[in-house]
């Protein structure tokens, strides 16, 4: 079956790694995740992965932790995510990689954008951990960044709602769903899918962001084949 988009950004969260649990991981959602991925990379479609650490560390935790340090604990929680993922996908048979945007080898190679698209041409599935490489950026930013960076064609940004809403569906039953909207729109009315800096970057590149629910991982395929899978929010 035809693929709308050939190479694809997936944003996920820390906390999606821990399932019920809300901490650490649950391998049975990490699995049913990665078995979705290497349905998209057998289409052909070259994947990339930024990953949140939310399911170890969120924020200054403490309160009263300094923020670069705080900050610097959140990048080795996404490193971990990285490389809980990449074992994953290679049990199930798919090349996986991490880059790390902090030096860490021989844990993960330190991040080359030409390697990096070298390897996403050769079928691998990238994973890039250490967020941004510095603090106060989140891992939104550095999806875009990276979105960017490898020239995808969209953001695939899974949640836990079906896609934007005009306000928090979790409490508001009322809340309207979009199907569409534009990242101006998105900025304009302050709607969270993402912070305003990884929004800015992905309108000022071009880059669309997809927001679908990742309770079913399925939906990354029905996103793939272009099925009406939560909202898109365009750059244009």
């Amino acid at each position: 079956m035809a693929c709308k988009f050939q190479r694809i950004l997936l944003k996920l969260s820390g906390e999606v790694l821990a399932g019920e649990q809300g901490h650490g991981f649950d391998f049975d959602v990490i699995e049913r995740i990665c078995s979705a991925v290497k349905s998209v990379t057998e289409m052909g479609v070259q994947v990339g992965i930024v990953i949140g650490g939310g399911n170890f560390w969120r924020g200054r935790s403490s309160g009263t932790m300094d923020r670069q340090r705080a900050d610097s604990i959140g990048m080795l929680g996404t490193v971990m995510n990285s490389i809980a993922v990449a074992d994953t996908l290679i049990a199930l048979g798919v090349p996986a990689k991490v880059y790390s945007a902090v030096p860490m080898e021989p844990i993960a190679e330190g991040y080359n954008p030409e390697k990096v698209k070298w390897d996403l041409g050769q079928g691998t599935v990238t994973i890039f951990g250490a967020g941004t490489g510095n603090p106060f950026f989140s891992t939104d930013s550095a999806g875009a960044l990276r979105a960017a960076q490898i020239e995808a064609d969209v953001i695939f940004k899974a949640t836990n709602v079906e896609g934007v809403y005009d306000k928090d569906p979790n409490k508001f039953p009322d809340a309207v769903k979009f199907d569409t909207l534009t990242q101006t729109e998105l900025l304009e009315k302050g709607l969270t899918v993402m912070d305003a800096a990884a929004a800015s970057l992905c309108r000022d590149n071009g880059i669309d962001i997809l927001v679908f629910n990742l309770n079913d991982p399925q939906n990354i395929v029905r996103a793939v084949r272009g099925e009406n899978v939560g909202t898109l929010v365009s750059s244009q």
